[in-house]
């Protein structure tokens, strides 16, 4: 499909290789067949922004086992890979539960990476408000009623094997820290020794922050969920690093009231909510690394700032 974004090629080449993504690509237009013919459906355009799976509006076609047709839903397709299993796993974990503020998986196919999902409505992410304050309100409203102690399931991701990535990063730079600021590896390799000392499993999202927090009428709901087994105060560490990419003059301002906000409406520990913010900060930047030692700036920057919060 020559009209796929080069930056969607990208991430996707990054992500899996280029044998892969080139493969994948010529794919493309039989895995929309397959996904048509399957669920009866009529695929449309693809949504604006692309990061690492096909994902595009479709209506729902007439068929015998399902009265009406044109309702609108969403269908992703991915490279099968274990967060797409994993997420298909915390969809479906989720999916019985009435409370769980989640959007609604109505079919899946993991062996060919298809998800058909609900569409939300109007869909306007939290980013788009301007209330820091509110916007984090609304994200924990949202977080308190997504945990659910951890099954028994080897298809979940695990938050220790996320950060086990780590051991790689020293070796990678001949013993020293490269890019990485001194002061900020060696304080989230101390405060990840202290986390992780407790073996804590909940089955959170994993990445919880506002680009996969959606409006659905008047209530909020998250796309997207990683399926992680780990800590709840994890869960806030994404969001605190959000919204990417924007310039954050207050960042240890908002930051500070973002911790207060998650510790009080979540009951959750303060400090150990910090720690997890500045480890993460240090698993998105090596996540985001490239082969010339680029990448990663934006999230080193915030996790210098969140090191003068405590």
């Amino acid at each position: 499909m020559d009209s796929l974004p080069q930056p969607f090629i990208q991430n996707l080449t990054v992500a899996f290789g280029r044998d892969k993504t080139v493969d994948w690509v010529a794919r493309l237009p039989s895995l929309l067949s397959l996904a048509a013919s399957r669920w009866d459906l009529e695929p449309g355009a693809p949504v604006d922004a692309l990061s690492y799976n096909y994902v595009c509006h479709a209506t729902m076609l007439p068929s015998p086992t399902r009265r009406g047709a044109g309702g609108k839903v969403i269908l992703k397709i991915g490279i099968p890979n274990r967060e797409l299993t994993s997420e298909i796993e915390c969809l479906r974990a989720w999916g019985g539960l009435a409370i769980h503020p989640t959007v609604r998986l109505l079919a899946f196919d993991p062996e060919n990476g298809l998800l058909l999902l609900e569409r939300l409505r109007p869909g306007r992410d939290l980013a788009s408000l301007a209330d820091n304050e509110r916007a984090t309100e609304i994200a924990a409203d949202v977080m308190s009623r997504l945990w659910i102690p951890a099954q028994d399931n080897p298809n979940f991701i695990t938050l220790k094997g996320w950060f086990d990535e780590l051991q790689n990063l020293r070796p990678r730079f001949g013993g020293g820290t490269g890019p990485f600021p001194a002061r900020l590896l060696e304080t989230a390799e101390g405060l990840l020794r202290d986390l992780f000392a407790e073996d804590e499993r909940w089955l959170i999202h994993g990445d919880c922050h506002h680009y996969n927090i959606l409006s659905h009428g008047d209530e909020w709901r998250v796309i997207d969920p990683k399926g992680v087994i780990g800590a709840r105060e994890y869960e806030a560490a994404p969001f605190m690093l959000n919204p990417i990419n924007q310039p954050r003059p207050e960042i240890k301002r908002e930051t500070n009231r973002r911790l207060d906000i998650f510790s009080e409406r979540l009951g959750l520990d303060r400090q150990r909510l910090w720690a997890w913010t500045v480890a993460h900060s240090v698993l998105s930047a090596w996540w985001d690394l490239q082969e010339d030692g680029t990448g990663g700036e934006f999230a080193i920057a915030c996790g210098e700032a969140f090191l003068d919060i405590s």
